[in-house]
């Protein structure tokens, strides 16, 4: 299986970009078996919860000729990542945005109405993404402390989730035997052309 601090350069290359610096963390944790349990998180799923994460998931990674999000064991990752390795910025927006897809009784919609919803959403956070590297105003010593931690905005649902599906997904052993060739000893060096159809190659 991939290590997954290998896979950061090709899952940066499918969000387009590189991953943010949460997740980056988040694996560094993992990595290091460093368990994250912030002070006062209620962070909790419900079974219907997890049924949307699935649904969200396999969605974003549906079952074709090779095995979607789902099979490939995608549901319990993210939840794994979120409880264990992000900070509570992440895990509140995380919550925020399964509730608000609950609100929107996103698992009782057809897959086109699901299809829309996703899209939106994804278009809402192309503009959160807009403001969420902007620094906080400084606040003077004697402000409370509960008002800068309301400032605190951790990285939005729909960029979590996806950033989490796809690395799951693409580090798993089904995800990897359905769209990697395995090669133990590759051949020299040298620029390929692949054959229509022909998978990447995984070393």
């Amino acid at each position: 299986m991939m290590n997954r601090r290998n896979a950061i350069t090709q899952l940066s290359l499918l969000l387009g970009g590189t991953l943010s610096m949460p997740t980056v963390q988040a694996m560094s944790r993992l990595e290091k078996r460093e368990i994250v349990t912030p002070i006062n998180s209620n962070f909790s799923l419900t079974n219907e919860q997890r049924s949307l994460i699935a649904e969200v998931a396999e969605q974003i990674i549906p079952k074709t000729d090779t095995p979607g999000a789902i099979e490939a064991g995608v549901p319990a990752f993210v939840e794994m990542m979120v409880q264990d390795c992000y900070r509570e910025p992440e895990q509140q927006s995380f919550m925020a945005g399964i509730e608000q897809l609950q609100q929107q009784n996103f698992l009782s919609k057809n897959g086109a109405e699901k299809v829309d919803m996703l899209t939106k959403l994804e278009a809402d956070t192309k503009e959160q993404m807009k403001t969420y590297q902007v620094k906080q105003t400084k606040m003077g010593d004697n402000e409370d402390k509960e008002v800068m931690k309301a400032q605190l905005k951790g990285l939005p649902f729909w960029r979590l989730m996806k950033e989490l599906t796809l690395l799951g997904y693409f580090t798993s052993e089904k995800g990897l035997n359905a769209n990697f060739e395995y090669v133990p000893v590759p051949g020299k060096f040298e620029l390929i052309k692949l054959k229509p159809g022909q998978k990447l190659y995984a070393y």
